[in-house]
């Protein structure tokens, strides 16, 4: 099969948009994300049964999240060359598994176990379905890639209410019923595997094109190292929000759990909202304006954060929250541009980074944060969009669309 970057010679219905599609991909990345943002929500309830240290809590994240971030790349890799469209099932049961286990877990040994199960899920869905709304977007890459997204961010902002209202009231045998979602998206990711299958076989040995750009090899290699360092911003920002911001605000408000998955909730699905609105205005104005505006624009709010009272800081985290997600779809497709005829290969180096670097940040965030308090992580942290300066050296619109 070609891949999602190449366009066809002719037939000018493989350019048409192929919603339900993207949706049916972006419903199941909800629902893999409501699986890992539960994980973090429940957080304050496993520490507390296991009595474990923060790093603990670093490590359960570095679990889940270096067993996807070390597969990603692997998996995009091989699927570039040819790809297994039944791989989106077969990843989902992997996480259906990890739920189960993760619900009947009697020591953090199986805790972590779960974890890596429920990473690896994620490290097969990823860049396979990546691939699949970028080939049913008929050219609308950041429409497709913010919609897919967008349905990832919706189950990051679901988990921690589902973690609020039955998980921490029903305790930890409740994981349980959550994996219900894990086999409706087992049988979502049959139909879209069949889908994929069939474009498969219609456009095999349909000759294709790919859509070039002139820039030089060191220009790419340059825009991609900086997009890379862009990457660890934003997610070792994130991940200090969604592992810890529960704790900041009960150390710092005295909020009770409930109350703090409720505020991580917002959070989140400010992020949602931010996706959307990211990969419309970077298929107009390009991946560059919007990757600006995120990931510099976000620095005076980050750095007021740790400092304001409790209504300002929920008003901030969702301020940062939506500008700062908006740049995650731009990065992909402006690197999936850069690389022609590697989307899987792209998308499983840039999620896996994404993964790696959110693990990586946990773990050390949560040595930190046993050391110094948390007030001096989201203090440390408020200073990481400064990157964002080296936008500077990436390539503008024109540059990349010049055929």
């Amino acid at each position: 099969m070609a891949d999602a970057t190449s366009k066809p010679v002719s037939a000018p219905a493989a350019e048409a948009t192929i919603l339900p599609i993207i949706l049916a991909v972006s419903f199941c990345h909800m629902i893999n994300d409501i699986m890992q943002s539960m994980i973090s929500a429940i957080y304050p309830m496993l520490k507390t049964d296991y009595a474990l240290d923060f790093w603990q809590i670093g490590i359960l994240t570095l679990a889940f999240q270096c067993t996807a971030s070390l597969l990603q790349p692997v998996i995009g890799i091989i699927t570039d060359k040819k790809p297994f469209p039944y791989s989106l099932p077969v990843g989902m049961g992997s996480t259906f598994i990890g739920l189960v286990m993760l619900a009947n877990a009697h020591s953090y040994v199986v805790l972590v176990i779960s974890a890596s199960l429920i990473g690896i899920g994620s490290a097969v869905f990823h860049p396979e379905s990546s691939r699949v709304a970028r080939l049913a977007s008929g050219g609308r890459y950041g429409m497709a890639q913010s919609v897919f997204q967008v349905g990832g961010n919706f189950g990051q902002s679901i988990g921690p209410l589902l973690a609020a209202f039955i998980i921490v009231p029903n305790g930890q045998g409740s994981v349980a019923w959550v994996s219900v979602g894990a086999l409706l998206g087992i049988v979502i990711l049959t139909g879209v595997a069949r889908w994929y299958k069939a474009h498969m076989l219609a456009n095999q040995g349909r000759k294709r094109v790919l859509k070039a750009h002139n820039l030089s090899k060191r220009t790419v290699t340059i825009a991609l190292i900086v997009l890379t360092i862009l990457t660890f911003s934003k997610n070792a920002y994130m991940a200090s929000i969604s592992s810890y911001y529960t704790f900041f605000v009960i150390e710092r408000f005295q909020v009770t759990v409930q109350q703090s998955q409720i505020m991580l909730f917002i959070f989140l699905g400010a992020v949602a909202l931010g996706t959307v609105i990211g990969g419309l205005v970077g298929d107009k104005f390009g991946s560059k304006v919007v990757i600006w505006f995120s990931i510099l624009g976000v620095l005076p709010f980050t750095l007021a954060m740790p400092f304001a009272n409790l209504p300002v800081t929920i008003a901030l985290s969702a301020i940062i929250g939506f500008i700062m997600a908006s740049s995650f779809p731009a990065i992909v497709v402006m690197a999936q541009e850069l690389v022609p005829g590697r989307v899987g290969m792209i998308a499983g180096i840039f999620f896996g980074i994404a993964f790696g670097i959110g693990g990586i940040a946990a773990a050390v965030l949560g040595v930190f944060a046993d050391r110094y308090g948390i007030t001096f992580v989201y203090n440390v942290c408020a200073f990481l969009p400064v990157l964002g300066l080296l936008t500077v050296f990436l390539p503008g619109k024109k540059a990349l669309r010049v055929a």
